[in-house]
């Protein structure tokens, strides 16, 4: 398996190919729609030995963070390889935001019903409203392999919807050893699947070409000429850590209760917190931004600086009330306006083609924190990970 990107530009020009016409030739000269967690699996069938195959990473994934052999770095060069083309890489990004199967196939029922469960994520209308809400409680609300597909598809069915103007997106409830039944926004990515090999990969890679995206950006397609957009608050409860956090700098509106924290755990980890880095300076300003990736800069919803990345903080018994008032609010003047004037604030922020570039550099330098002995260290020593059990 390569381990270089000179090793894979020699394999690739053995086969007497390169990263566009490799990637011209896996998508019919871009006429195909083929998102990247099923892109590299072809690379593989078409040159043996450029990156693993299936059954190569599913017994990568049974195998503990530390034990693990290194494959996917294969996987994140030619990712890299094919976003840093711009036609291409354009061409990834926008098929990422096409909605998935399993969104699909449940359409027509939520179309119908307003609702759909699917077991870690719930999605439901409730008039100009979609409401999704995650809900993994045996670890406070974290991401991971068995939440993601999920999540990604309630997304695509409230924006699909056209009946919902807002998505909203909240915590399901927990049970806290100290406070008993409580909600939680999400404690980001799940460091104990993380530390036991459960979460691959793909996965931060997915998760940012593709479901934090479509909050961003909206849908391209089911059909060709198809663009679907609305938009999304955030209702934040007791924390929103690390990969939470990030899904605040996608939302158009955030209500937190006071006293709820906002962090990005990023030092202690040892990973890349996802588009933060390119997001994350808008909202509170370099500086900042740089305490709170480098650092472990903290925000307190109620607080004075807190206001630059939650817009409204209330007491517990004022939220509902709060919610309602802002649904409100922000869909009485029609979706219209409110799509057009959300896409005209992002093409100045984000234009795609800066996220293109971003992600390129981003799937790489992920999958050398991924597989960094460090970042083994790092969960020992900040989350006690050798004594957590999946």
């Amino acid at each position: 398996m390569v381990s270089t990107r000179t090793q894979m530009l020699e394999l690739l020009r053995d086969a007497g190919l390169t990263p566009e016409s490799l990637y011209r030739e896996l998508t019919d000269d871009l006429n195909r729609s083929m998102r990247v967690e099923a892109l590299v699996y072809l690379a593989a069938d078409r040159v043996p030995g450029l990156v693993p195959s299936r059954a190569e990473i599913d017994a990568e994934l049974q195998l503990p963070l530390a034990q693990k052999t290194g494959i996917e770095l294969a996987q994140a060069l030619l990712i890299s390889e094919f976003l840093s083309l711009p036609q291409a890489g354009i061409h990834l990004c926008k098929v990422s935001l096409e909605p998935t199967q399993l969104a699909l196939d449940h359409l027509d029922q939520f179309l119908s019903t307003g609702e759909v469960d699917f077991g870690p994520v719930k999605v439901e209308r409730r008039g100009a409203a979609g409401w999704l809400e995650l809900s993994n409680p045996k670890h406070l609300n974290a991401e991971d392999e068995t939440t993601l597909p999920f999540t990604e598809a309630a997304v695509d069915l409230i924006t699909l919807d056209p009946e919902i103007q807002i998505g909203i997106f909240r915590g399901g409830v927990v049970q806290h050893r100290r406070h008993g039944s409580i909600r939680v926004f999400g404690s980001g990515i799940n460091l104990t699947h993380l530390y036991y090999g459960r979460v691959g990969y793909l996965f931060y890679i997915v998760r940012d070409l593709s479901y934090v995206n479509k909050l961003y950006r909206g849908l391209v397609g089911p059909g060709p000429d198809e663009e679907h957009e609305n938009l999304w608050m955030a209702v934040v409860e007791r924390f929103a850590v690390g990969g939470a956090c990030q899904l605040l700098h996608t939302m158009d509106h955030v209500i937190g209760v006071r006293g709820s924290r906002l962090f990005l755990p990023a030092r202690k980890e040892g990973i890349i917190p996802g588009v933060s880095p390119l997001r994350l300076p808008r909202f509170v300003g370099d500086r900042p931004a740089r305490q709170a990736i480098l650092s472990g800069r903290e925000w307190t919803v109620g607080d004075a600086d807190a206001e630059l990345l939650c817009d409204e903080a209330v007491d517990p018994e004022e939220l509902e009330d709060a919610i309602a008032a802002r649904v409100d609010a922000l869909t009485n003047s029609g979706l219209v306006s409110a799509v057009a004037n959300r896409r005209a604030i992002r093409i100045g922020a984000e234009p795609l083609d800066i996220f293109r570039q971003y992600m390129a550099e981003f799937s790489i330098a992920q999958a050398h924190c991924h597989l960094s002995p460090a970042l083994v260290k790092n969960l020992e020593l900040n989350w006690n990970a050798g004594s957590r059990r999946v």
